[in-house]
């Protein structure tokens, strides 16, 4: 027999097997692959629709003009894992009865500010940096002014939305 030998029909099957299973195999690895990949693609997204508002604390606690620091507690989403965590912020109700809240981190590092009740002013003791009672930047290396929540006022409850700018509410 020379270089063109005829193949037999056995040979011929057991190539297609072959050729079957090294597809199958490989759409099976495709699938174990690609389904985990969608839903860490798209399965946060939702799940942190869920998760909502934050109910962070009563409204009658709070004085026109004077700075309170609430301490509430949140869900945080890692990966596939969602922990409760505590947390605050700082609210100010103004005279005309609306209500603004404050993230408690300094917009030039990331501190934790504090209230001085004498100066009437939010302080940050890592580099100087000076906030009015509004949340605009009255001194220091600070680039804009405090970052808010967006808040919602339900009955007594103040509400506070974990992924967004706030605005200012009404009483």
């Amino acid at each position: 027999m020379g270089s063109g030998t005829l193949r037999t029909e056995p040979e011929s099957g057991r190539r297609a097997v072959l050729a079957t299973a090294i597809y199958s195999i490989g759409a099976v690895v495709s699938a174990a692959i690609g389904v985990p990949a969608i839903f860490y693609l798209f399965w946060p997204k939702v799940r942190r629709k869920q998760l909502g508002w934050i109910d962070a604390g009563s409204v009658s606690d709070l004085e026109a003009q004077k700075p309170k620091e609430l301490t509430f507690r949140h869900s945080r989403i890692d990966g596939w894992k969602i922990y409760s965590e505590q947390s605050n912020a700082w609210a100010v109700k103004n005279a005309e009865g609306s209500l603004t809240v404050f993230s408690p981190w300094c917009t030039h590092l990331g501190c934790a500010y504090h209230w001085e009740p004498s100066k009437r002013e939010f302080a940050c003791p890592c580099h100087g940096s000076r906030f009015a009672i509004d949340g605009r930047v009255v001194a220091g290396p600070a680039p804009r002014p405090l970052d808010r929540y967006e808040v919602k006022v339900e009955g007594k409850r103040i509400w506070l939305h974990p992924h967004s700018q706030p605005r200012e509410r009404k009483i």
